[in-house]
């Protein structure tokens, strides 16, 4: 190994102006997800000039690329994913522990992905030299993966059949220490909830209106009454924003919108968890006369790190950055789409330290660029010699012993298609003033892959009096 470490060493150090000027320029550029132009220009070109097969607007996705490099039988296949999307409003300038923005609220790169995406630049470019110099059989991919911040790529990039003739991908993360995760991280899903109401003169006639925004607060009231029972270990978080709560001070709000993200630690607990919510805000909206348009769309699957590729990644990186330097992570609640690659092949996301600062803070910042880049870099163009070395063995065993969450990419596809929805959460009868009653059931999958976790269920009640009433209300 250390020969290798010596030879791969040399050549990222070779590299390392150019890397580190890349990733200058795409801190600067601090582009916002889906519209990473200049940022992926740059790393095409670079790839390019290295040597490296270039395609662009992959996966329908006019930042996404990849650069591909192959030597010999081509076999194993490596993948290595960067990133360099920034976040909206923080803009930044380098190394300042006070809100100094260059230019305000203009994007700025608080999670690092500046670094993130040049870094993984370097190994790939590294690797292709490794092959070269030890004739290796092998093929390298650099996956250029747009908008993690935003709604993603990489699930995208799955259904698109990018990773399908891939044996294995491995990526990383800036951070303030070192750290191979022996466990996971959270999965996530998006919401978005729409309020209806009747809009009416607040002061001349309110009694003629039903007030959406006052149906989205007692909606997120709902909720906050049932948090005591996530169960602790499902690492479950709801954290929603109104982004539309009204037009005017003296009407009746209509429309209120509501977005928000449901995290948990497994593909069941954001389905089970997300039932509860949209149960407590359709039941909030209900008790107003108002209805809630829910529209549930997949965001994430949970971090599953191969057991074996994350020996092989701390066994590189201490040889990189010296024994007993590699923190072994315990669970992370935030969420990556790395998480949907990981589900369906042998993956691993390591951090490496050089930042300093809160993540997707105002002062976050790389502040050592050797530590925080290209020492990844080495890392990652290591792991790369482990995996090869002794005719793939170690290759050859992540393959053979590897455990994603499913079996083929057709489960996973049909998993994301069953947690969509985007329907009127309450139904409202003939009846003025009564509602029909539904029960909740496990599992209700309808026609084109819409996903309801309720079913109708409207029988009439006999009360003492002798007359029929409908038990509200319906929730679908």
């Amino acid at each position: 190994m250390m020969k290798d470490l010596e030879f791969l060493e040399h050549v990222i150090d070779q590299k390392s102006q150019m890397i580190l000027d890349a990733n200058d320029r795409i801190w600067e550029y601090a582009e916002l997800a889906y519209h990473e132009t200049r940022s992926a220009d740059l790393l095409c070109q670079i790839l390019k000039d290295e040597g490296f097969s270039v395609t662009t607007g992959d996966a329908g996705i006019p930042t996404c690329f990849t650069g591909t490099f192959s030597y010999g039988s081509g076999k194993p296949v490596m993948g290595i994913l960067g990133e360099y999307d920034a976040l909206s409003s923080l803009s930044q300038k380098a190394a300042s522990p006070r809100k100094e923005p260059v230019e305000a609220g203009a994007p700025g790169h608080g999670c690092g992905h500046s670094a993130l995406g040049t870094g993984s630049l370097a190994a790939v470019l590294a690797v292709k030299e490794y092959l070269v110099e030890n004739k290796k059989d092998g093929t390298i991919i650099y996956f250029g993966c747009p908008a993690e911040e935003g709604a993603g790529s990489k699930q995208f990039m799955a259904r698109a059949g990018m990773f399908d003739n891939v044996d294995f991908v491995y990526t990383w993360h800036p951070a303030t220490i070192n750290a191979v995760e022996c466990n996971h991280s959270n999965a996530i899903m998006g919401a978005n909830f729409e309020f209806k109401g009747v809009s009416s003169h607040a002061g001349g006639s309110p009694e003629a209106g039903k007030n959406a925004l006052y149906a989205a607060t007692c909606g997120l009231n709902a909720v906050n009454a049932i948090r005591e029972t996530f169960v602790d270990s499902e690492h479950i978080r709801f954290h929603p924003i109104i982004t539309e709560g009204g037009a005017a001070v003296n009407a009746i709000p209509e429309t209120a919108k509501v977005e928000s993200y449901v995290r948990g630690a497994s593909f069941d607990s954001i389905r089970d968890y997300n039932k509860k919510v949209n149960l407590a805000l359709a039941g909030a909206a209900a008790s107003l006369g108002c209805n809630v348009e829910l529209d549930d769309h997949p965001g994430y699957f949970p971090l599953n790190n191969d057991a074996n590729m994350t020996e092989i990644l701390t066994e590189a990186m201490e040889a990189v950055t010296g024994p007993g330097t590699v923190a072994r992570g315990s669970w992370g609640t935030g969420c990556t789409d790395m998480g949907d690659v990981s589900a369906i092949m042998p993956a691993i996301h390591p951090h490496a330290s050089g930042s300093i600062g809160t993540g997707h803070g105002k002062d976050y910042y790389v502040a050592d660029k050797k530590a925080g880049c290209l020492y990844p870099a080495q890392c990652l163009t290591v792991a790369a010699s482990m995996f090869l070395e002794n005719d793939a063995a170690r290759a050859k065993k992540v393959l053979a012993e590897a455990k994603p969450y499913f079996k083929s990419k057709d489960e996973y596809l049909a998993a994301i298609d069953n947690l969509t929805m985007d329907k009127d959460a309450v139904i409202y009868n003939r009846y003025p003033g009564f509602l029909s009653e539904i029960t909740p059931k496990s599992q209700s999958i309808q026609a084109g892959g819409r996903c309801s976790p309720y079913e109708l269920h409207p029988p009439p009640v006999l009360f003492p009096s002798g007359i029929f009433r409908q038990i509200p209300p319906v929730f679908i």
